[in-house]
């Protein structure tokens, strides 16, 4: 049942909230925002504010940083989080931009030192910028005439494992791989097919040298914004989610779709993935949660509570308890009491609704057998579970991190600086083999058609979550939530970043003393 849940509107906000492990509590001198503490005005038309964390290598445990955006300005500060009270006056960077906004960033964690780390920073009207905001000597531009894409930036990602390999999302349909080292070149890019499969085309640039981007992915029907994609944990899948209302799993290494799904209605907006892998979760428009199974290539389970669109999902290792191992594909003999550890994994997502939502995925929810009225269908381009694909996916994703990461870079170290043309011909050829090349029963052209499918069930033949809280947190719109050991992170659209410390994390106000 549905615990602790609170209406929108004008309510008091919640400062504390009770779950099985204990009380979580509000730090308010841990909230970080500009300087001078003044919330931003324009928030209609602004970007939403996001959080990014980085933890440098320091024998002091001093290394955690932590950088948002609020309009045009971007912050990059010490993070103290549940020790110390939050100085605001000592930016480690901060940068105003003139006729753009800072829409999403990343930091670097491969090749990172004790005083240095480089910051992706995409922008709204399509450019991208390479920083380093401790040495404050990097700086590059890519797309900077905009003559790869002039739409927004919605997502940036460095590739798992890869010191200078970066993943670009556009709200035009695209995504582009880029190589930090490598130019933009002075002309549009001329492109040239590589890979076609279900509601995808793979593109690479017709040059004689090699130049960014590296590989433009047409996602869905062009135009149709890309609102954000995810790595899986290993390293080896990559999770998409667009406005037209589809997840999207591709295999990294190989460029090939290994699932997908459909949202109850309206667009998809966020997405994670479980630690395990096991599991996607996304949030979007329908205002609801969907879980996804990785291994059953179904829609397990829907999660009712928000009020208003959903705007960022996170999981939370630190409360979840899950068996480490191989997958283990559902079967009617299958029983709960067959596991070693039971699974219960902490989601949590915002929205803007204001509210906070938690919610425990368990065992109950995700054993239920499909609905005898779901109708198997399998949209073109994806895999039935009981595939040997299937197996060959569960396996992969089930290895070790480091596993996936190397077989990451053993594909994009072909796409470095002077990788030879043979090797990206075999590379292009073996891709290739097996590949339906013609866009047959495209998923994109008829969408109603998956209602009642594993990929989009009825409401009433999927299982409903409610929270075990809910509560209001802000009074705008929440647009970051970021769970960390000792505390969780959320931030709202008028630009504050507000620090919740776990049960028995906090400290106190008056002297920050640590009394865990």
């Amino acid at each position: 049942m549905a615990l602790n849940v609170d209406s929108g509107g004008k309510e008091e906000l919640k400062t504390q909230f009770i779950t099985r492990e204990g009380t979580y509590r509000l730090m308010t001198l841990s909230e970080y925002s500009r300087p001078n503490r003044v919330g931003y005005t324009n928030i209609q038309g602004s970007t939403s504010v996001r959080v990014s964390f980085v933890t440098l290598p320091d024998p002091n445990g001093n290394g955690d940083r932590i950088c948002f955006n609020i309009g045009r300005e971007l912050y990059v500060f010490i993070y103290k989080g549940v020790k110390k009270a939050a100085d605001l006056t000592k930016p480690v960077d901060k940068k105003m931009y003139k006729g753009t906004n800072p829409t999403c960033h990343d930091f670097n964690t491969t090749n990172m030192t004790s005083d240095s780390v480089s910051l992706l920073v995409g922008f709204s009207t399509g450019q991208v910028q390479l920083i380093d905001p401790i040495k404050k000597e990097l700086s590059k531009l890519y797309n900077e005439e905009r003559m790869i894409d002039k739409t927004k930036v919605t997502c940036i990602r460095w590739v798992p494992g890869s010191t200078n390999l970066f993943l670009v999302s556009h709200s035009s349909g695209q995504l582009y791989l880029y190589n930090e080292e490598l130019p933009c070149g002075t002309s549009p890019p001329n492109y040239q097919p590589f890979k076609q499969g279900d509601s995808f085309a793979i593109h690479t640039c017709k040059t004689k040298s090699t130049r960014n981007p590296l590989y433009r992915w047409v996602i869905g029907n062009e135009g149709v914004s890309i609102n954000e994609f995810a790595f899986s944990p290993c390293g080896s899948y990559l999770a998409i989610v667009s406005q037209d209302g589809f997840l999207r799993v591709f295999h990294y290494n190989t460029m090939e779709l290994v699932g997908s799904a459909r949202s109850y209605f309206g667009g998809f907006l966020c997405v994670c993935w479980s630690p395990d892998c096991k599991y996607i979760v996304v949030g979007g428009e329908d205002d609801l949660v969907t879980v996804w199974s990785f291994v059953e290539k179904r829609v397990v389970a829907r999660g009712q509570g928000h009020h208003s669109w959903v705007s960022v999902v996170a999981f939370d290792s630190y409360t979840s308890t899950f068996a480490i191992g191989k997958h283990q594909e559902w079967n009617e003999n299958t029983s709960p009491s067959e596991n070693k550890v039971d699974t219960c994994y902490r989601l949590g997502s915002v929205g803007q609704d204001t509210q906070l939502c938690l919610w425990d995925i368990t065992d109950d929810i995700l054993r239920q057998k499909p609905c005898s009225k779901t109708r198997n269908t399998v949209v073109s381009g994806s895999v039935s579970p009981s595939s040997n694909s299937n197996k060959t996916s569960q396996n992969t994703c089930a290895n070790k991190e480091k596993d996936g990461l190397e077989a990451i870079s053993s594909f994009t170290h072909r796409l470095g600086i002077g990788f030879e043309k043979k090797d990206n011909i075999g590379h292009k050829r073996s891709l290739s083999k097996g590949t339906t090349l013609q866009l047959t029963n495209n998923s994109s052209d008829d969408p109603m058609r998956l209602i009642g499918t594993n990929s989009c069930p009825r409401f009433d033949e999927c299982p409903i979550m409610e929270p075990l809280v809910c509560k209001k947190i802000a009074h705008e719109r929440l647009t970051a939530l970021v769970f960390r050991e000792d505390c969780f992170v959320a931030a709202c659209q008028d630009g504050y970043v507000y620090t919740w410390a776990r049960p028995g994390k906090m400290v106190s106000d008056g002297d920050f003393v640590t009394f865990s």
